[in-house]
């Protein structure tokens, strides 16, 4: 019986009649992440009710195992004297039912807390066999001796959902106790802080406790114990290192209203739910392993299930349908706990950061810390690599939980191959987003981890130059593109041969980069070799025979052989929206393409229309400041400008050389061409403008524009 314990003796004294409520529901329950704020609340109501009816009896039952449960109640019959109490053969629990169940002795309301494990109350069959059998009394079921009485009522708590249901019979008569809000938490800071200021710095500290009741009262008794402490000094030394964090947050304040058994601490009380989860169904603490190492926000389910699965097919444990239908189970055990929960969306998951935190803690002192952050690794370099780098939605949704990698090692040897391959892939995704210094600088970490520890040789450190090159070119660094592009083609030709696929692309690569530099003769010839090997080995409708087909209708283009260039723009963009669709961002760069030979062409008719169609999907699909999308911003400034629409032009052309200085710098190649190009065109303007008013023909002066397309790559 807890502190609070009956209000009145149990004999002796006039009972006075509930005034705020019938007792005459059976069971009610509160579920929450933590058990400190469910138990707060439950012993808030237990005082109101003591308060309003003093007679009521009270009682307090600590139910977290089979043995609490026991030892509550044989203090329930030392308190009210139960005759035969002491009698070795007595079964107390027994005889606690049975008071309670005889309304002659009054009102009660009891608090069960801690209801974490169904099988205390409900053990299967398995583990009443492990039970002793020779105690009769230990195989009946403890929710045997709560009794229904309609002069009574049992407030149930509980971090698991489902014990909670199962206890209380009903979904429906469960309450969940949500989150604090930052008011409420800055409340519950004032209220435990002894004569301190509630600082700017205590809403920075809120968040970064993910606002959790017993987080912040831990935090705030922390601070209260040390006298030159303060919020910011907390929130400093809680923002320092992970191992600074472990010490603040396993700090116990031994002075909370809980059970005096219970660790007071946030590791320590949320370890107890991870080990009764790794007991009632260990699939599902795997589950919630894997997941601590991702982002908090925004976990793809779609990636979780797939993981699920692959590991069903590895250990024959079931077919697809059997490992959706685990991985479900396993989810409900995570949200019944709260220790996740489903987005908005309902395509992801998301934990609290603090969760995530001493769920490492907790595998670290198991010793499997460096095993499921291997395995997140391998899955993100899996993931990556299934064509993340190509699909720009499901890019973005994996480059926040693969970003920590940008900077961090991971500790396991055996994660080594799988975190370069992150690096790598990652990188390529960032330069087909356009966030060219970012993928630099990932690349450049794979090649020098890589060189390191495999060799300049290594399969694995040639991806990682290709990469580089690919982005250092993509920023106009001609040169040092070329220098590295030309040491991964002389690799695949010597070790690959001329016909591999890996060599084709090299090759491709290599010629980009030439024709970026005027070589022509010397890009076409690498051009047709990679076009008939790609023809030979995938077929003429394969994106990547179309990448270069594309691209060799590049070369002819740039040294004016429109006629020539024409029908491989046309055969690129109908086997684009083909194979990829019309809104895919190679269908769309092949369409901006054909629209520049037009223009050249002086079909400007078509050009235009396709020009705009380039354009809005571009910016529908990869947004304003796209480096594909100011390419067709550029070409459709250059052909308004030819069609002496300057006004049209003019603003596009500010918009293309705003947005390339910014996103490209302002001495790229691309902003040069952009700034000349919208300066020669402000001297026709202004030319033109002159011949009106003085009588000579408009467009007088001849001039040279240059324009812009967009070279695909492999």
């Amino acid at each position: 019986m807890r502190g609070t314990g009956r209000a009145g003796s149990t004999g002796g004294s006039r009972r006075r009649r509930v005034r705020r409520r019938r007792c005459t529901d059976y069971t009610h329950a509160t579920t929450r992440l933590t058990d400190d704020s469910k138990s707060q609340i439950a012993l808030q109501y237990a005082h109101s009710i003591r308060d309003a009816a003093p007679q009521t009896f009270v009682f307090w039952v600590h139910a977290s195992t089979r043995a609490r449960f026991e030892e509550a109640y044989k203090d329930i019959a030392n308190r009210l004297e139960l005759p035969g109490r002491d009698d070795p053969k007595a079964n107390v629990l027994r005889l606690v039912h049975d008071w309670l169940r005889d309304e002659a002795n009054g009102r009660w309301m009891m608090v069960v807390d801690n209801v974490d494990d169904v099988e205390t109350f409900f053990p299967s069959r398995k583990r009443q066999r492990r039970g002793d059998e020779a105690d009769a009394s230990a195989q009946i079921p403890l929710a045997t001796y709560l009794p229904q009485s309609r002069n009574g009522a049992i407030l149930v708590t509980s971090r698991s959902q489902d014990a909670a249901t199962r206890l209380v019979g009903s979904y429906n008569r469960t309450k969940e106790v949500l989150a604090m809000d930052e008011e409420e938490g800055l409340q519950l800071l004032r209220n435990k802080l002894q004569d301190q200021p509630v600082e700017e710095s205590a809403t920075d500290l809120l968040r970064s406790l993910d606002c959790i009741p017993l987080a912040v009262v831990q935090a705030a008794a922390y601070i209260n114990r040390r006298r030159r402490m303060t919020i910011a000094g907390y929130l400093a030394e809680f923002r320092k290192d992970s191992k600074k964090r472990e010490r603040l947050l396993k700090w116990d304040a031994g002075e909370l209203r809980r059970d005096e058994s219970a660790s007071n601490s946030v590791v320590t009380t949320w370890q107890m739910s991870f080990e009764q989860i790794q007991r009632e169904r260990r699939s599902a603490a795997e589950l919630l392993s894997l997941m601590s190492f991702f982002n908090p926000q925004g976990i793809p389910e779609s990636v979780l299930r797939r993981h699920s699965r692959a590991i069903a097919r590895e250990t024959e444990l079931g077919d697809d349908e059997d490992a959706d239908s685990a991985f479900d189970e396993d989810l409900d055990t995570l949200q019944a706990y709260s220790l996740v929960s489903m987005t908005a969306d309902s395509e992801a998951f998301e934990m609290h950061a603090l969760v995530q935190f001493c769920t490492r803690v907790w595998l670290s002192s198991c010793s499997d810390a460096e095993q499921w952050e291997q395995r997140f690794v391998v899955l993100m370099a899996q993931e990556l690599h299934d064509g993340a780098h190509k699909n720009l939605i499901k890019g973005q949704q994996l480059l926040p939980h693969v970003e920590p990698l940008f900077i961090t090692q991971p500790a396991s040897e055996k994660a080594f191959e799988a975190w370069v391959e992150v690096l790598n892939n990652a990188a390529c995704f960032l330069w087909k987003s356009g966030s060219y210094s970012v993928a630099q600088h990932v690349a450049e970490k794979a090649v020098a981890a890589s060189e390191e520890a495999l060799g300049q040789e290594d399969p694995l450190t040639l991806n990682g130059l290709n990469t580089l090159a690919v982005v250092l070119r993509a920023q106009g660094k001609y040169e040092e593109a070329e220098t590295l592009h030309r040491r991964v083609l002389e690799w695949d030709e010597k070790n690959l041969g001329d016909d591999h696929f890996k060599t084709l692309t090299s090759m491709n690569n290599l010629a980009l980069v030439l024709q970026d530099q005027n070589n022509y003769r010397k890009a076409e010839a690498l051009h047709q070799r990679a076009l008939e090997g790609n023809k030979k080995m995938l077929g003429e409708d394969h994106p990547y025979t179309l990448a270069h087909m594309n691209n060799l209708a590049l070369v002819f283009k740039h040294q004016g052989r429109c006629e020539e260039a024409e029908p491989l723009y046309q055969r690129t963009l109908e086997g684009f929206e083909k194979v990829l669709g019309e809104d895919h961002p190679d269908t769309l760069i092949s369409m901006s393409n054909l629209a520049s030979v037009l223009h050249g062409r002086g079909r400007y008719e078509e050009a235009e229309m396709l020009s705009r169609r380039a354009l809005e999907g571009s910016e529908k699909k990869l947004g304003q400041d796209h480096p594909d999308t100011l390419k067709c911003i550029h070409n459709l400034a250059v052909l308004l400008d030819d069609l002496r629409r300057y006004p049209e032009a003019a603003e596009l052309y500010q918009r293309v050389c705003d947005r390339c200085t910014q996103q490209l710098g302002s001495q790229h190649p691309e902003t040069i061409l952009s700034r000349n190009n919208f300066a020669a065109m402000q001297q026709r303007a202004m030319e033109a403008r002159l011949a009106q008013g003085e009588g000579l023909p408009p467009g007088s002066s001849e001039h040279i524009v240059t324009t812009v397309t967009r070279e695909k790559g492999v």
